[in-house]
């Protein structure tokens, strides 16, 4: 377990965005409206122990909520999920590698996985397997670091 817990608001958040839930609804009039969700940012400023937090500590922990605010309720994501989380979420990583042998390697690799959903450890190495062989981390690796 990922250690990933949801509020009971947040799970029946869930329930109600799964089509074909088997949740039954709460009452039988006008549909109820979606809470709307409290940004990556303002999540990030309410965990007191990253108030001065470094830099990489607030990146792992962005990954994490992301991770979070996409799982169902048992802290997994779905496969569909995690590669449109690598659409709009990490695009500039996954840019130009569509046609790169180890980039269809690890999709395919997603697609064979034998559950239908990612834990969080399989999501941070898919990630970072993809920020190995990305274009990008060469753009990164060129930075210039002093004046």
């Amino acid at each position: 377990m990922c250690g990933c817990t949801h509020s009971t608001q947040d799970q029946a958040l869930h329930l109600e965005a799964e089509p074909g839930s088997s949740a039954a609804p709460t009452s039988t009039s006008a549909p109820k409206k979606m809470p709307k969700r409290i940004s990556i940012s303002k999540q990030l400023a309410s965990i007191k122990a990253l108030g001065k937090g470094s830099d990489l500590e607030k990146a792992i922990a962005t990954a994490a909520l992301i991770f979070r605010n996409s799982s169902d309720t048992d802290c997994k994501l779905e496969k569909a999920t995690a590669k449109n989380l690598l659409q709009t979420q990490f695009r500039n990583f996954t840019e130009g590698q569509e046609t790169k042998p180890k980039y269809k390697d690890l999709l395919s690799e997603l697609d064979e996985h034998a559950e239908n959903k990612l834990d969080f450890e399989d999501f941070m190495i898919l990630l970072l397997s993809i920020t190995v062989m990305s274009d990008l981390l060469q753009t990164i690796w060129n930075v210039k670091m002093t004046k």
